[in-house]
């Protein structure tokens, strides 16, 4: 049975690389993959973006009204009416890869369960656990409830300890309060902490 992965780890820990470099591996034996993340995540806008500088065009964009599972399907078949190129037979997909997974509706999390489960393709989802005030995305939270497989990926803090927080900054100053969602480099960026740094710089509150 194919099986729902969600790869989760802070900001700096390599999502997006690790995503390119799955689809690479696919696509070099020959298979196909489908890359998808949601509209709202803003950041190079159709392509998913890694800090090291590599990029690929997303094959389709998750809105947040959209059946996610319906999307796939007419993706999956070649039936997208913005394709450049008129396929006669597509090969099946062998693996859907979904950047940025914190940002879907937990509605869609279960379209993607259904994706890995009744249509048998293998779905990985990369992203991130909570927000800059420790506070779980929904998406997120969905997939740690359902997935079949969790894997963390790890970054170090400035200190050299592991970092499992993510801190917003806007300009020099560190942030706690704001809307859920500020996409990095408009306006704000990132940093990823450890506990220790994360309640020095909270005054030792984990806001929830």
């Amino acid at each position: 049975m194919a099986k729902l992965y969600f790869r989760f780890g802070a900001m700096n820990s390599g999502k997006s690389t690790g995503l390119l470099q799955v689809a690479f591996n696919y696509e070099e034996r020959g298979q196909r993959v489908l890359l998808a993340k949601p509209g709202i995540d803003t950041k190079g806008a159709g392509e998913i973006v890694s800090r090291l500088g590599m990029t690929r065009n997303v094959d389709f964009l998750i809105q947040p009204e959209d059946d996610a599972r319906a999307v796939f399907a007419t993706h999956a078949a070649g039936d997208d009416p913005d394709a450049l190129l008129e396929h006669m037979a597509l090969p099946p997909v062998a693996c859907l890869l979904v950047d940025e997974a914190q940002f879907l509706t937990p509605a869609q999390v279960d379209d993607l369960f259904r994706i890995a489960v009744l249509d048998g393709v293998p779905v990985i989802a990369y992203g991130i656990r909570t927000d800059f005030r420790t506070r779980a995305f929904p998406g997120a939270a969905r997939l740690l409830e359902i997935a079949h497989a969790l894997e963390e990926l790890k970054t170090i803090c400035r200190c050299g300890r592991k970092a499992v927080f993510n801190t917003r900054r806007v300009g020099s100053e560190i942030v706690f309060d704001g809307d859920q969602v500020a996409i990095d480099g408009e306006d704000v960026r990132y940093e990823s902490l450890c506990g220790n740094c994360y309640l020095e710089a909270s005054g030792g509150k984990l806001l929830s």
